[in-house]
């Protein structure tokens, strides 16, 4: 099976989506890649035990993508062996009427996960450079000072817009937060392929909306937004990983295989030792309940 290399995959420059393939031969079977992915998520869950122990960290990882991208399926297979104490993910909707009466990151910095544990964002903050950049009317329901119709949402608006959004990330990556952005990287014909499935089999229905089609006539917008967004805030602290999404079990093995061989690298995320006065008096302790 071929190796991954999280190098490969992380935005250091300018990137062209168009460009990137969406599909990613691992060189392996679907087995194969099931076997291997769950050999790396089971270790991946013991290194959350010991970042939970170690209680320094928080890890932060973010999921963008088209629809039907895969991102639900991805969340559930990358990390089932996860302590549930230890992950919260997140879905983030459209914004609550009590979200509205905040900034547009208030719901996100609630959200984030705490030391020791992994936070999941299935869709992110970066829906408020995307979606709304699609349809800027969305920014109206924001109610924000000096935004009196939409012709005021201007390059500047969205220019500060990311701005914010780097400096958040800054601001909680300087304060422990190790931060994945993972872009799923679809194609429009892999897109349609799983729109039709959702139609064509009974169980898969629920999952359908006609707004699906709606949003697909505007692929190429989205595709540019996505774009200038990776550009603009891939950082050393916050990388975006493009992933080849067009075959759901290659995408998954690789953010496991990303996050696994990345994480591994803090050679300071350890359990902690016991006090000194603990492991001088182990023998006793033992020897106390033996004798119960």
């Amino acid at each position: 099976m071929k190796k991954v290399n999280h190098e490969d995959f992380k935005v250091t420059s300018a990137v062209e989506l168009s460009k990137i393939p969406t599909h990613y031969d691992l060189k392996a079977s679907e087995k194969k890649i099931e076997d291997e992915l769950e050999e790396v998520r089971e270790k991946l869950g013991e290194l959350q035990d010991t970042l939970y122990a170690h209680g320094k960290y928080a890890v932060l990882v973010c999921l963008q993508g088209m629809d039907t991208a895969g991102k639900d399926s991805l969340i559930r297979e990358v990390f089932k062996d996860f302590n549930t104490r230890g992950i919260i993910v997140h879905s983030f909707k459209v914004p609550t009427a009590l979200e509205l009466d905040h900034d547009y990151l208030w719901r996100h910095y609630i959200a984030l996960p705490q030391r020791g544990k992994f936070g999941v964002f299935n869709r992110t903050h970066y829906e408020n450079v995307l979606v709304t950049r699609v349809h800027p009317e969305y920014i109206m329901n924001e109610n924000l000072p000096g935004i009196a119709n939409v012709e005021d949402i201007t390059d500047e608006f969205w220019d500060k817009r990311f701005e914010q959004i780097r400096n958040f990330e800054q601001h909680i990556a300087e304060n422990g937060t190790l931060i994945y952005k993972f872009y799923l990287h679809l194609s429009k014909e892999e897109q349609k392929h799983r729109l039709l499935r959702r139609l064509e089999k009974k169980e898969k229905n629920w999952k359908f909306s006609a707004g699906d089609l709606k949003e697909r006539k505007l692929w190429d917008q989205y595709q540019s937004c996505y774009q200038d967004a990776i550009n603009r805030t891939s950082k050393t602290h916050a990388p975006w990983y493009v992933i080849p999404a067009d075959d759901k079990p290659t995408a998954r093995y690789i953010v496991a295989r990303i996050l696994y061989d990345t994480l591994k690298t803090y050679k300071d995320i350890k359990e902690p030792e016991l006090d000194v006065e603990t492991m001088a008096n182990l023998e006793e302790y033992k020897k106390q309940l033996e004798n119960e």
